[in-house]
């Protein structure tokens, strides 16, 4: 991967994805490129110039020229910032997604300030078995820790929430939200050897498909049971969104049968670390970890974010 010379004549260089050249490679006349994404991941805007000695033709030129990177193949590290187009020329602020941490069933573990997937009913709690206490998902009165997720059992634990809107105080948040603005479907990206995606009562649902990275990509909607309005219109500490409130995307994640069933990724991806169990009143166990992403993109208007997820297993 490099950068190429942008200073003179415009640049035109394309690729297909992997997968693109994967479905190519079939050669039963499917292939059909229906879409296409454009992204500004090198540019700097702080390079605009209003005082540009030269005039006005010149504030923009240092963007202009910025050098850009050749085309490259790997779908899940091409694009990282895509542009989006708006019909309306009004808006003054654009929507972002921000975690809901309101309740402790959506907080982040405090500590590590990730969500903490247990991979097996052990790490969650032995199993259940009464008397052994050196599991971590659930503390000495057998309360289930903030943010930590049952991976082995996702229909119980946290829950990763996030809320979408026009983060502001410059607009009340009894406005409604510009219908252009809101947010209905969600794609949601992760690495398939870990996790899959689930409903909050714990379904699991398969992605759309898996690219040759093994990341694995869901489309989320209302009809799924992931995403609903955000009615709440008052100013509330519960609410992260501070304007006009669009919807709120809820999930669960299942711990991948290789984590449920073996050490080996532990062994090969993470390291180990120390974490409070259920013995009175300082007890600790030592567990495997593995540190991921969990990115979450608005198919509408945009917006995305990345979450900071912990795979944990008693070691």
């Amino acid at each position: 991967m490099g950068f190429l010379d942008n200073s003179g004549d415009i640049i035109l260089d394309a690729v297909l994805t992997d997968t693109g050249r994967m479905r190519l490679a079939k050669g039963d006349g499917s292939f059909t490129i229906s879409k296409f994404g454009l992204a500004d991941d090198e540019i700097d805007y702080t390079l605009y110039n209003k005082l540009h000695p030269s005039g006005s033709s010149y504030y923009d030129l240092e963007i202009l020229q910025t050098p850009v990177l050749e085309a490259f193949t790997d779908n899940a590290g091409s694009m990282h910032y895509n542009l989006v187009t708006y019909n309306s020329l009004d808006h003054l602020f654009l929507p972002v997604m921000i975690l809901n941490e309101s309740e402790e069933s959506t907080a982040r573990d405090a500590s590590t300030n990730t969500f903490m997937v247990c991979a097996d009913n052990n790490t969650i709690d032995n199993d259940g078995v009464p008397s052994l206490f050196t599991g971590v998902g659930v503390n000495n009165k057998g309360r289930e820790r903030p943010g930590f997720l049952f991976g082995s059992r996702p229909d119980k634990g946290g829950t990763i929430a996030l809320d979408q809107g026009l983060n502001t105080t410059a607009i009340s948040p009894m406005a409604n939200l510009p219908s252009e603005l809101v947010e209905d479907t969600y794609t949601i990206q992760m690495d398939s050897r870990l996790a899959t995606l689930a409903t909050t009562a714990g379904a699991s649902i398969a992605p759309d498909y898996t690219d040759d990275d093994d990341i694995s990509y869901y489309t989320v909607t209302e009809q799924l049971g992931f995403v609903s309005n955000n009615d709440n219109k008052e100013t509330s500490s519960t609410e992260p969104i501070a304007g006009p409130r669009g919807t709120r995307l809820k999930f669960r994640l299942a711990a991948s049968m290789d984590l449920q069933t073996s050490s080996y990724l532990f062994l090969q991806l993470g390291g180990t670390t120390t974490l409070p169990n259920r013995e009175d009143p300082a007890g600790t166990s030592t567990c495997y970890y593995i540190d991921s992403n969990i990115k979450i993109v608005g198919m509408n208007t945009g917006c995305s974010i990345t979450v900071p997820v912990r795979f944990i297993k008693l070691a």
